[in-house]
């Protein structure tokens, strides 16, 4: 996102679809779609997936803010990021030190 908004004229948005299943046919019950900035970030989550994966937390509870700010939306991705990439960081970490340990032991082995 924060590439693809260094174009003003850029504009990422979802469909979502709200729907159910009777039998064989879906009933559509709404249908959403806006900018990714319109969705409150109270209602996303990111994920560890490259740069990281901006998600929508739990789809049956999604806060749409109309005409939010995109500035507003960006700095809060920032913060959002800026608080993410540290326990990313902290997790690495516990990893590398688990991996550390399971490779002593494997080096102690007999073939």
């Amino acid at each position: 996102m924060s590439r693809f908004y260094e174009e003003d004229t850029n504009c990422f948005s979802l469909l979502k679809i709200d729907y159910m299943i009777n039998g064989m046919r879906a009933e559509f019950e709404k249908v959403t779609f806006c900018p990714i900035e319109f969705f409150d970030w109270d209602c996303l989550t990111i994920g560890a997936l490259g740069w990281g994966q901006i998600q929508i937390a739990n789809a049956n509870v999604v806060k749409i803010i109309p005409n939010n700010s995109r500035r507003l939306w960006m700095l809060e991705l920032c913060d959002t990021m800026l608080e993410f990439y540290p326990k990313e960081i902290g997790k690495i970490t516990e990893r590398i030190a688990h991996f550390k340990k399971i490779r002593k032991v494997w080096e102690e082995k007999q073939d």
